[in-house]
């Protein structure tokens, strides 16, 4: 049987058969991506043509906004929020805003806090007030003004650390209760919890662990919370921590009443 000649190259396939069967590869891939949710995110990572859909959607002009001096800015939403960070921390997020004179304590029930949350497998952050100024308070003086910046700033950078899923520790003398009203109005769904350490001055001027009363007597030191300038306690707080039976509570103890509200009040679960 003689064998059929084999041509040296391969027929030529015309231009319409390859773009048709291009176009029906396409489709294809579309209603696959589509089957599967659009990919991460629901976008699918491709864009839709234009013809692909009979009605393609007109996308609505950005609302631009004007916020104190910052003018056309714009909110970016991510299709991950604040539930499902604290979900996979297995906790709520929330600001435990500690206040009280100098002297009374705050650090120190700040860390304790810290330590035993953290030992329970919970994620916290601790912003100290004298730790801030070293660094995005260090252009803020103790003048009024400047404590109400003071105040501000650290509110809103609370705010994150809430949203983020994360127990925010903030640990500030905050004397004026309208800086602290204004950083609880920035947390919704009573996330704010106010704890004041009420000890008597004399107490926290006895302790004056770092000097500052001596100097603020002396003159030395102007504007000083508590000696001559104004401490407002908080009228309607979470948590007031005082003395019992003439003794300090120990950093333990006040940790404990501390974690008891945060259990009661499901702050410990997602």
């Amino acid at each position: 049987m003689a064998s059929l000649p084999v041509p040296h190259t391969l027929p030529r396939v015309s231009p319409a058969i390859v773009g048709a069967a291009r176009g029906r590869a396409a489709v294809r891939v579309r209603t696959a991506t589509a089957a599967l949710g659009g990919g991460c995110g629901g976008g699918g990572g491709m864009e839709q043509r234009h013809g692909d859909a009979p009605h393609s959607p007109v996308k609505e002009k950005p609302v631009m906004s004007n916020i104190g001096k910052s003018t056309n800015i714009l909110w970016h939403n991510c299709l991950i929020g604040q539930s499902d960070r604290q979900k996979l921390l297995g906790q709520k997020g929330c600001v435990v805003w500690i206040t009280g004179l100098s002297g009374s304590g705050k650090s120190t029930l700040a860390c304790a806090l810290s330590r035993e949350l953290h030992c329970r497998g919970h994620l916290t952050y601790v912003l100290d007030g004298d730790n801030l100024r070293h660094g995005l308070n260090r252009d803020l003086s103790f003048k009024a003004e400047d404590r109400a910046e003071n105040i501000r700033r650290v509110g809103e950078v609370a705010k994150l650390f809430a949203d983020a899923g994360v127990i925010c520790i903030a640990s500030l003398i905050s004397p004026y209760r309208r800086d602290r009203d204004a950083c609880r109005a920035l947390l919704p769904h009573s996330n704010f919890i106010e704890v004041f350490i009420d000890l008597p001055l004399k107490i926290c001027e006895a302790r004056d662990p770092k000097g500052l009363y001596k100097l603020a007597r002396t003159g030395k030191i102007k504007g000083f919370t508590g000696i001559d300038d104004p401490y407002e306690p908080p009228i309607n707080g979470e948590i007031v921590i005082k003395m019992k039976d003439g003794e300090c509570p120990s950093p333990k103890a006040m940790a404990k009443q501390v974690l008891c509200y945060l259990e009661e009040n499901g702050y410990l679960q997602a």
